[in-house]
């Protein structure tokens, strides 16, 4: 039910350190748990929530954007989840979890009394058909968006698609019903906070079969995808697919009233997809919906004068100039490399270009995750020292082509056009001629940087998935890739030794030592990172703000 006005209500504090926030707002998790309302919120009632694009579809596996997240993890669940308002790892489907002395098996207690929405138990043998089926896909399948799936296990069984390294999976066996034991090739440092990805969430292994998951095909670039991930998604969560009006453009999801854990307060949400950012802030105003992702920081003030809940989230991404070094000679060398990073003013720009509490950043591992390190190698800025490294490396003149990405907003780049023309300005401050070089995010930008190689320099950044150096650092510069064009044996090799230890400390200081050689090397210059929100109408109650951008609506309720 649409609420016809914003009503001025108490409102969720603002907490600038990720600690204080992360400790208030699992302690308000808890509360909603144990059965209050959330300063006076009712149960039942329909949350709006305006969404910036379509979701690809609705299957975890295939999917690696938000816009597609957002409605999947009200109605999915994964062995581990994340302690709300926090990157740490709590249980989820798994009760508890325990890695063999080297790492490479894994043995999940599995909640009991747990169905799918479809009706069918979730037990041990459903969560292997899952990992089965993650592995041995094949044909156009393969070829999709399994991005995190090949992140994180290397590759398929056939090697097909992105995801073509030597595969991390071997098998799972169900031990029990309530015991599942994943086996792998070899140790992972990413688990087990990996298991918690939305995009390896568990699916009904019947629901799977019946309509058709893995009939992915292919014309051109383009995918089309079966019944399950258009029309049946089915997952353990609490909330259950209802429909996509596609000509309305609305997902709605209702509550699921046989889930296991505490059920959801509301009966519905619905997604109504609204591309404007404009238009979303003045439908909020109107009450046409009830929240939004990712408000403009320049509304903050007035939205919160209307009456709005403006939700900063604990910072955990980065934004960063990336450097292809294949196109263009001269990006060979460290020192033109070292220039790029001197020349950009990050402090300044983290100050005028982005909200309250952007920062500049001297490497790509956030501060309050492990593998952070003071040891790193910094080029503070420093114009006149860029100049001169140019003129040393012979690169006096430098011409570069920068990407740069349009029709899009990310949490670590809230206006990436304005952003990149302050970075530009700081480049020819020091003598280089910048080519500025638009492409639409989806079927451009992406394409031609990430797949194709053509750019010189880019902007792009990244938003942590876990609380794991490895998911930036690794992900970034942990194999040769097309959008950084480089190779260092030594990177890689310190990158991949670090993600082989199970034991923390030694993959805190594994990260750390890759820290230093990356920040020594510059692949890329990092630049800002960007503490994102998320804003509500001030009569919803309960959203717990994530750093990974991970928030749930089953506690949510609304006055």
């Amino acid at each position: 039910m649409l609420h016809k006005r914003v009503a001025r209500t108490r409102r969720i504090a603002l907490i600038g350190l990720a600690g204080a926030l992360a400790l208030s707002a699992t302690a308000c998790a808890q509360s909603e748990r144990d059965g209050e309302q959330g300063g006076g919120g009712q149960a039942g009632g329909t949350l709006v929530f305006g969404a910036a694009g379509a979701p690809k579809n609705f299957d975890p596996i295939f999917n690696d954007d938000g816009e597609s997240f957002r409605p999947i993890r009200q109605m999915y669940e994964t062995l581990v989840q994340y302690k709300p308002g926090t990157a740490e790892v709590e249980p989820g489907l798994a009760e508890k979890w325990e890695p063999s002395p080297d790492g490479t098996s894994w043995t999940f207690s599995l909640r009991k009394n747990v169905k799918f929405h479809d009706g069918t138990p979730f037990n041990a043998a459903a969560v292997c058909a899952n990992f089965d089926r993650w592995f041995n896909i094949k044909g156009a399948a393969a070829q999709s968006q399994m991005i995190y799936y090949g992140d994180i296990f290397g590759g398929f069984a056939q090697n097909e698609g992105d995801a073509t390294g030597d595969p991390l999976y071997k098998n799972c066996e169900a031990k029990d019903d309530s015991t599942a034991v994943l086996n792998l090739n070899k140790a992972r440092g990413a688990f087990p906070d990996a298991f918690g990805l939305t995009s390896l969430s568990i699916s009904s292994p019947e629901a799977l079969k019946k309509y058709n998951a893995d009939e992915v095909t292919q014309s051109g670039e383009s995918f089309t995808y079966p019944e399950y991930a258009t029309d049946h998604p089915t997952g353990t969560g609490p909330f259950k697919f209802e429909g996509f009006d596609r000509a309305q453009g609305t997902i709605t999801l209702v509550r699921n009233e046989e889930y296991w854990g505490e059920k959801a307060k509301l009966d519905k949400v619905i997604f109504k997809i609204i591309p404007d950012e404009a238009a979303r802030k003045e439908e909020l105003r109107s009450g046409a919906i009830d929240g939004y992702d990712l408000p403009n920081p320049a509304d903050y003030n007035a939205l919160k004068e209307a009456g709005a809940n403006v939700m900063v989230r604990p910072v955990n991404n980065i934004m960063y100039l990336g450097i292809n070094q294949t196109n263009n000679p001269a990006l060979k060398d460290v020192r033109v490399r070292q220039a790029l990073d001197y020349a950009v003013n990050k402090d300044q720009l983290a100050q005028n270009k982005l909200p309250e509490g952007g920062q500049g950043r001297d490497q790509f591992v956030p501060a309050e995750t492990p593998g952070n390190t003071p040891n790193v190698e910094k080029h503070a800025y420093d114009p006149e020292k860029a100049k001169a490294l140019l003129k040393e490396a012979g690169a006096e003149g430098l011409t570069l082509n920068f990407y740069i990405p349009t029709e899009v907003s990310r949490p670590y780049m809230p206006n990436p056009q304005e952003l990149a023309g302050a970075i530009t300005e700081d480049l020819k401050a020091v003598g280089i001629t910048v080519n500025a070089v638009p492409r639409p995010w989806n079927g451009g930008f992406k394409d031609d940087v990430q797949k194709a190689g053509k750019h010189d320099i880019h902007l792009l950044g990244w938003t942590g998935d876990y609380g794991d150096a490895g998911n930036f650092i690794g992900t970034f510069f942990g194999r040769e890739k097309a959008e950084f064009g480089f190779s260092d044996p030594a990177i890689f090799d310190a990158l991949s030794k670090a993600d082989s230890q199970v034991d923390p400390a030694a993959k805190k200081a594994g990260y750390e030592e890759a820290s230093v050689l990356i920040s020594k090397y510059v692949p890329a210059v990092p630049v800002s990172s960007s503490p994102p929100a998320i804003v509500v109408g001030g009569n919803i109650q309960g959203i717990v703000p994530s750093p990974l951008t991970d928030e749930r609506f089953a506690t949510v309720t609304k006055e």
